[in-house]
């Protein structure tokens, strides 16, 4: 099968039909395949490299900073395939771009989620490692996400996401002729008072498997929907776009600065100028 040589970075991988020399150190992750039009209207340039099912991967340069796009799908499973080969063939950054819902009044429709840490309650993660085991971010896609987005003056919310399996009744929404589930009932409540953010369904698996292989990741989605006040609208996607192509720069200034320190992390205390 491709994807299964010895070297993994010269083969082309089963699933994105990718090989090392068509991606980026850092690769973004929207759901939707169309979405990847929104992005790439930022970059310097872009070519498609692969489009194989739900898996359309275009690479280009960012403000001069190599930078792809690999569009996973809907949940987990998908996004989980496309981070294990893009792994595999040398990326070692990844940022969800996605929409979401908030489900706290002052989380407005079209401001901006970045995550910090997720909730589990997608099955993907629990096949890679244990139930107990944190998804969270990484520290330095979370602060790139957040100056990114302050440099662009696009409101913003760090928080904890929950990340579900299911658009209906695992978001808590009732299913097909109003069918509700066990876990619907009280589950936006039971979530609110944990001081929980947003709902999507990517999230957690992204962070989960990044963190086991010792690679970053971090999350940005565009809030879509208002679980509170009802309110919906789809006019933010551009900005978690901008935000996560800005970040990608930001990352590659990062790593020039540690390296330049002779250090393995970035942090606060080590300057990053234009």
């Amino acid at each position: 099968m491709p994807g299964d040589s010895e070297d993994p970075n010269d083969d082309e991988q089963y699933h994105l039909a990718v090989s090392s020399e068509d991606v980026a150190d850092t690769v973004l992750l929207p759901g939707n395949p169309e979405r990847i039009e929104k992005i790439v209207r930022f970059w310097d340039d872009h070519e498609e490299k692969a489009h194989h099912r739900e898996y359309r991967t275009v690479t280009g340069t960012y403000d001069d900073a190599p930078i792809s796009v690999t569009s996973t799908g809907i949940g987990s499973p998908g996004a989980a395939i496309a981070l294990e080969e893009l792994a595999r063939v040398g990326a070692d950054t990844f940022i969800r771009v996605g929409s979401c819902g908030s489900i706290r009044e002052d989380v407005s429709v079209g401001d901006l989620v970045i995550t910090t840490g997720a909730v589990r309650q997608e099955g993907t993660s629990k096949e890679y490692v244990r139930e107990d085991y944190p998804a969270t971010a990484d520290h330095e896609v979370v602060s790139a996400l957040m100056a990114a987005a302050e440099r662009l003056d696009y409101n913003y919310h760090l928080g904890t996401t929950m990340s579900a399996d299911s658009f209906y009744t695992g978001q808590g929404r009732p299913g097909f002729e109003g069918y509700e589930a066990p876990v619907t009932d009280g589950l936006v409540e039971d979530l609110q008072e944990a001081n929980v953010t947003n709902i999507e369904m990517e999230a957690s698996a992204i962070l989960t498997i990044a963190n086991v292989y010792g690679l970053r990741a971090g999350a940005v989605c565009a809030v879509y929907a208002n679980r509170v006040t009802g309110e919906f609208r789809t006019e933010s996607d551009q900005r978690a776009s901008e935000v996560a192509s800005l970040a990608t720069k930001l990352l590659a200034k990062m790593d020039r600065v540690k390296a330049e320190a002779g250090v393995d992390h970035w942090h606060p205390g080590l300057e990053l100028t234009e």
